[in-house]
């Protein structure tokens, strides 16, 4: 049986607000990030979730804890849906690091990963998704390459279109994992 899939993103960070791109650093959530994750819970606790599983860098635990706090889905952590590792380059201004994305796209970042390698990773969050959760409904809650990883292994959009297009941000993707 497939599992559904829900895909949310981390919510706004006080990075965001700076315009850096945090990658590996745990990063924390912005007042304002912490207003959107309250509503991001209000949005799905009754949309029939089994599990929340999440990125272990701070600011999706955060987003996760915030959202689903006191309502018994069990929240579970996962460093495989981390974003991608742009190694000397987390931290950096986020329109600097994507300026020649497409660059890293097979060639890792220095000191860190490549986009496919980051796919990759989290295609191995997917490969062990069915083994406990096949015929479920679940929220992931994660970062740009958790999300391309998506398009790419579920729905099959070639990663370098991906890596060259923008994010694009809205309240929730859905995809049905068979």
């Amino acid at each position: 049986m497939p599992v559904e899939i829900v895909f949310e993103t981390h919510s706004w960070s006080q990075d965001n607000d700076q315009g850096i791109a945090t990658g590996w650093l745990p990063g924390r959530l912005s007042e304002r990030g912490q207003r959107l994750a309250v509503e991001l819970g209000e949005r799905r606790r009754e949309d029939g979730l089994t599990a929340v599983f999440t990125s272990d860098l701070t600011r999706a635990v955060e987003t996760a804890s915030l959202a689903f706090a006191d309502t018994g889905v069990p929240v579970l952590h996962d460093w495989r849906l981390r974003e991608c590792d742009y190694g000397d380059g987390n931290g950096m201004p986020a329109v600097q690091l994507h300026r020649n994305r497409s660059a890293y796209l097979d060639k890792p970042y220095p000191g860190g990963e490549s986009w496919r390698q980051a796919v990759h990773r989290v295609g191995r969050f997917l490969n062990d998704l069915p083994l406990r959760w096949s015929g479920t409904r679940v929220l992931v809650i994660g970062h740009v390459a958790t999300r391309w990883a998506f398009d790419h292994l579920i729905d099959g959009t070639p990663l370098e279109e991906l890596v060259n297009s923008d994010f694009g941000w809205r309240e929730g993707w859905e995809y049905r994992l068979t």
